[in-house]
């Protein structure tokens, strides 16, 4: 299930709003469709404070010259065409389908900037196939210093290939990314009715869990305020006295050694 309940409660300020109101009217001028429906208007207006909370999501793993405004463009595009093409007949909730188009639209966006020179690419192949030696050997991960000088670099250019690796493996989560572990292959759909999936779905949160208590503890506790808390990396790096930018090396290293460890599971090699 979609989780967007409660989309609108977010207040924007004044000059957001204003924005992405007229990020919509340019975008919606721009539809080839001549005939616009105050429905169409009202729909588009209540959930621009989607396409702003979607494109804040990916703002992690967004590299130059790609910015904010840029993935709400893009959002805000997503949105229009939902609104000029939600057939109601269907039976789906307008919410359901607008976050899909608005999301598909920033995926589509990333897509287009989302090229990694081959050296790096390379690199991030290593940086798995080490890392998936060491903890088959040690039963957990290695620590960053540790992978850095088996692999002949240094930890800043190890951050670098963890912090390409984080882009690759959110997009991986609609399987565009043919190089990286495509996370979300692994999780079947929460309200699927078949047991198999239902089987496979409850295996994969308890790998999941023991995946991120194998992880060191300051990886760890950035991935729980993260995800369990929902906390922004500001206000983790508030939290944790450390900077923000600290923040993000190690919730890209915690991704990183999660995506191993999931990788191995599903390859029945733990």
């Amino acid at each position: 299930m979609l989780e967007t309940d409660n989309i609108c409660e977010e207040p924007l300020t004044q000059g957001s709003r204003k924005h992405l109101n007229n990020v919509a009217l340019r975008a919606y001028s721009g539809q080839k469709k001549s005939v616009k429906s105050d429905a169409q208007n009202q729909q588009i207006a209540e959930f621009l404070p989607l396409v702003h909370k979607i494109a804040r999501q990916v703002v992690t793993y967004l590299k130059p010259p790609l910015s904010l405004e840029d993935m709400v463009s893009a959002g805000t595009v997503g949105l229009v065409r939902a609104a000029r093409d939600f057939d109601p007949s269907h039976q789906a909730e307008f919410k359901t389908y607008a976050y899909i188009r608005i999301k598909g639209a920033i995926l589509d966006e990333l897509r287009g900037w989302s090229f990694v020179p081959a050296n790096l690419s390379k690199r991030i192949r290593n940086a798995q196939q080490l890392s998936r030696q060491i903890t088959e050997q040690k039963g957990t991960p290695p620590a960053d210093a540790e992978l850095a000088e088996k692999l002949g670099i240094t930890i800043e250019e190890l951050y670098e290939t963890f912090e390409n690796a984080r882009a690759q493996y959110f997009l991986s989560l609609d399987g565009s990314a043919d190089d990286s572990p495509a996370i979300g292959s692994l999780l079947p759909a929460a309200d699927t009715s078949d047991p198999h999936h239902r089987i496979e779905r409850a295996e994969l949160i308890e790998k999941l869990a023991q995946a991120i208590e194998h992880l060191h503890a300051r990886q760890r506790q950035v991935i729980l305020l993260y995800y369990q808390q929902e906390l922004t990396m500001k206000q983790i790096a508030a939290v944790m006295e450390i900077t923000e930018s600290r923040v993000s090396q190690l919730h890209a290293s915690a991704l990183f050694n999660l995506s191993v460890e999931l990788r191995q599971w599903k390859d029945g090699r733990l």
